[in-house]
């Protein structure tokens, strides 16, 4: 129950910020209520297999902030604002 509340603030936060930090940070919240879920079906199942996942979860989680915050840096220098309905690069 908490995981989905958790997964839910993170849904609304990617679907409703326009800034890209907050973006990212609406991800790691994401990411954090599958581990959750992940450490508690491992827990009630008794198997490591759930706390193994989290693990990897939680190096992909780092490596995404790492290059999401090399974007975001990229994005402010290159047009001054790191607002995400402002960046249409990838855009015809």
């Amino acid at each position: 129950m908490f995981s989905a509340l958790l997964f839910s603030a993170g849904v609304y936060g990617v679907l409703a910020r326009r800034n890209a930090v907050m973006v990212l940070m609406a991800i790691e919240l994401m990411l954090n209520a599958v581990n959750v879920n992940l450490v508690a079906f491992a827990s009630a199942l008794q198997q490591m297999t759930g706390q193994v996942f989290a693990l990897f979860v939680i190096a992909v989680a780092a490596a995404e902030v790492g290059i999401g915050l090399a974007i975001v840096i990229l994005l402010f220098r290159t047009r001054e604002s790191i607002n995400v309905d402002e960046v249409n690069l990838l855009k015809w």
